[in-house]
């Protein structure tokens, strides 16, 4: 193990080193971590994808499948022929449904996408695993109804956790 100074790592990136012994072998360490050129850590990684079919799964649960058209520096993006997906997940008694609702040209601000992903063309017409193909109204119907008793028992949650002497949001702060 060598003991090195500043004076040696100066001297041995300086121009005129050519970087061998233990040093030269960290500096070529530290050039193999660095990720290549090629590979783009912001908004500009979406160059690969555009002109390609995606699903962009959105902050508010939404999933939208479409053809990336455009996007700029702040990952706001363009869909084209877009559809959104609208799940019902299974239940004991029956197989998950879905439905695709047309929405055409979509703009998606880019602080709302959650996830994203490119679709495999192959599979694209196969319905996801676990799910029925549904008529619009239907699979509309029964989210709402989904909905429904999930909010129904959250209130029954938030009392009992009240009467237990839990706080819920914002229920500890003095409006003025």
């Amino acid at each position: 193990m060598e003991n090195l100074t500043i004076n040696d790592v100066v001297a041995a990136t300086s121009p005129s080193q050519t970087g061998g012994g233990a040093l030269g072998q960290l500096q070529q360490q530290q050039q193999s971590q660095q990720l290549p050129p090629q590979m783009f850590t912001t908004a500009a990684q979406l160059l690969d994808m555009t002109d390609k079919k995606l699903m962009v799964a959105l902050r508010d649960g939404r999933k939208l499948i479409g053809v990336l058209r455009s996007w700029d520096q702040f990952a706001n993006l363009v869909l084209q022929s877009t559809i959104e997906r609208i799940f019902v997940p299974p239940s004991p008694t029956s197989p998950g449904l879905y439905a695709d609702v047309p929405r055409g040209i979509f703009l998606v601000r880019g602080e709302n996408v959650l996830l994203l992903g490119e679709i495999d063309l192959d599979k694209d017409d196969d319905a996801p695993p676990g799910y029925e193909r549904a008529e619009v109204e239907v699979v509309h119907r029964l989210q709402r109804e989904r909905k429904g008793r999930e909010s129904r028992r959250e209130k029954v949650v938030k009392r009992k956790l009240g009467e237990l002497g839990f706080e819920g949001e914002n229920m500890g702060e003095a409006l003025i």
